[in-house]
């Protein structure tokens, strides 16, 4: 068996299926970890949430942020942007199994079988150990099982942009979303700034990548991450970065979570090259 990490997907149906005949995927011996995004920007969202949610028994899938968006234009009246490519599944004639099973999805996962491996979309504020990280992202989920439409129409927005334990109500859910979906940069003393996209070296001090913050409390940890497209693939001690910006014409790339010495196998974008917006 071998635990296969893929970067976000965004609507890229035809690369996931070439990556998943690259690496040789076997619905009988294989698992999927995605990192979310699996819809959005892309041509093919509606093919590539049917791919994926068959495949159900054999993947594990957070949310990202893009498919977080796709739940509240569907369940909460939000607005679709001029870039969305989601038209296609909220008209589908299984529109409402596939909301249900991504909704069903966490914004964080670990599993103790392995027990250093973390599967996220962005990033982890420095205050935030495995514990309370997954106790935050399973506020998240009660949130959304309980009253779906109530949260995702209070999700968006930049406030509150630091961490502080007494953060309560919607203020500490959208927190939590907003780190675990959109951070990049951070403080050391966890403040959060969701508007600078750049390289890692692009951010003025006291801005970092999440996760060059000092004393990082998941520093122990491995996290799976994507989100980030111009830090592409990023491999470093506890860091697996998968945003290879296959929606942007770079490539769509997986891992081998399993063997440490196994090279990221990736197919070439069939989109425009672009940058992201």
């Amino acid at each position: 068996m071998a635990r296969w990490a893929i970067g976000d997907i965004q609507g890229c149906c035809t690369e996931l299926e070439q990556l998943l005949a690259r690496v040789h995927f076997s619905s009988d011996r294989d698992r999927l970890w995605l990192v979310g995004d699996v819809v959005n920007r892309g041509p093919q969202s509606l093919a590539a949430l049917r791919l994926v949610r068959a495949m159900d028994a054999n993947v594990v899938c957070v949310l990202g942020n893009h498919d977080l968006h796709l739940l509240a234009v569907a369940l909460a009246n939000e607005k679709l942007r001029k870039n969305d490519t989601l038209q296609e599944i909220l008209e589908a004639p299984d529109r409402d199994a596939l909301l249900e099973w991504l909704l069903l999805r966490p914004l964080a996962h670990h599993d103790p079988a392995y027990p250093h491996d973390v599967l996220l979309h962005a990033g982890l504020v420095p205050q935030w150990s495995l514990p309370l990280t997954l106790t935050l992202a399973g506020e998240v989920q009660s949130a959304l099982w309980r009253d779906a439409r109530g949260l995702l129409s209070h999700m968006y927005g930049d406030q509150p942009d630091r961490w502080r334990a007494s953060l309560h109500g919607l203020e500490r859910l959208r927190f939590t979303i907003n780190v675990l979906t959109r951070l990049r940069f951070c403080t050391a003393e966890g403040r959060i700034d969701l508007k600078m996209k750049g390289r890692p070296e692009s951010a003025p001090r006291p801005w970092m990548p999440w996760f060059e913050a000092p004393e990082r409390a998941s520093a122990s940890l491995r996290i799976i991450f994507g989100h980030w497209s111009a830090l592409g693939l990023h491999r470093a001690r506890g860091l697996l970065g998968l945003d290879t910006g296959c929606v942007w014409g770079g490539a769509l790339t997986g891992v081998n979570l399993d063997d440490p010495q196994a090279p990221p196998v990736s197919v070439p974008s069939l989109q425009p090259r672009s940058i992201e917006a």
